[in-house]
């Protein structure tokens, strides 16, 4: 029988779409699961992620069997903040040797973005998704970075596409050396006056509209970026409470008005998947962690302060290893405030387009 492509539809469709991921990841020593309360009611449209985006699930199937899927992303806040006619496909996970699958999935997926009016799709950064993995494959990553399997990059290659934004990803053990480098950083900025407030200790009023000005704000010319809406923050910030995300989390103020801001969510590896034996090592895990400065406050180690002070908390919880997570690899202040905070790369990561304007090359 060959291969079909399908867009489910209903709750049932798509829920077997989204834990096809499970299937994929079966043979790993740890994995992160499908994550169906979260992801089925973004793909119904029931989610405050899709307020602004509409979602178009794709699937292949062999003998009747599910072997690849993707998620065709229309994303209305990423084209009006960036102008640009661009496309987004997520959620893409295949087993191997579906070459002919891959293929005939994605050329779907981007027909159906084309006529969408998209100019290309961009795979592994944008509406919820991050970059591929491309040498670290086995090692547990923070809970929402991809552990895709080697031979993706040869199936996305094979169905036309090329390889647009590296990444990296850096970590660190805790060091007594380290402990007091950040425990400096802190004190320096409270020292010039500013004062560091763990979210938990910011209103409830004022929480999510502040940190979520203030990341879009600081974030406008990111690479990739979308903004954030306030009910997207208040349900992430909810998702993750119980794990501990508004004690790590923190903002920094100058007086009243808030410059700059940490989010933090604590290692949650207790909900990872784990093959009989196998135990997590300190160095998987993990936090995630993503750093905003406002920046008329840059230059003046708020980053580092930030960083610092989430690690002294993390550390606090019982952390052996934290990690100061991806960033694009060209964005070198970022990466070394991750070196100033003791961190080296420990993974490196890259985004995909496949692009079908009038001027674009053709495969």
């Amino acid at each position: 029988m060959p291969v079909r492509v399908e867009v489910p539809h209903g709750e049932d469709a798509l829920t077997e779409a989204i834990l096809f991921h499970d299937r994929v990841y079966a043979d790993r020593g740890a994995h992160w699961p499908a994550l169906v309360p979260f992801q089925l009611p973004i793909l119904t449209g029931d989610s405050p992620f899709a307020e602004g985006r509409t979602f178009r699930a794709f699937v292949a199937r062999d003998g009747g069997d599910v072997v690849a899927r993707v998620v065709a992303v229309i994303d209305e806040r990423y084209r009006r903040h960036w102008n640009e006619r661009l496309g987004h496909l997520i959620m893409f996970e295949a087993l191997p040797d579906t070459r002919d699958a891959v293929r005939r999935l994605m050329d779907a997926a981007c027909d159906w973005l084309r006529d969408e009016g998209a100019d290309a799709a961009r795979a592994g950064f944008g509406a919820l998704e991050f970059p591929f993995a491309i040498d670290d494959y086995e090692s547990l990553p923070p809970s929402i970075v991809r552990q895709n399997p080697a031979y993706y990059h040869a199936l996305l290659k094979d169905a036309g596409f090329e390889t647009e934004q590296g990444w990296v990803d850096y970590k660190m053990e805790v060091t007594p050396d380290l402990l007091a480098r950040w425990e400096s950083a802190v004190a320096a900025v409270e020292r010039a006056g500013y004062r560091l407030v763990p979210l938990a200790n910011v209103s409830a009023a004022n929480r999510v509209p502040r940190f979520t000005r203030l990341w879009n704000d600081a974030f406008r010319a990111h690479w990739g970026f979308s903004p954030f809406s306030e009910a997207e923050l208040s349900l992430l910030f909810d998702a993750f409470a119980v794990g501990g995300v508004l004690e790590a989390s923190t903002m920094a103020f100058r007086g009243d008005e808030p410059v700059g801001a940490v989010w933090v969510a604590p290692e949650s590896t207790a909900l990872a998947a784990l093959a009989p034996g196998r135990r997590l090592a300190g160095a998987e895990k993990l936090n995630f962690l993503g750093i905003a400065v406002a920046e008329p406050a840059r230059g003046r180690g708020i980053n580092l302060a930030l960083a610092g002070a989430a690690f002294l908390e993390l550390v606090r919880r019982g952390a052996t290893w934290v990690s100061y997570t991806l960033v694009l690899d060209d964005n070198w202040p970022s990466r070394r405030t991750a070196e100033k905070l003791g961190g080296s790369v420990c993974a490196n990561y890259v985004v995909y387009r496949r692009d079908w304007s009038p001027g674009a090359r053709r495969r």
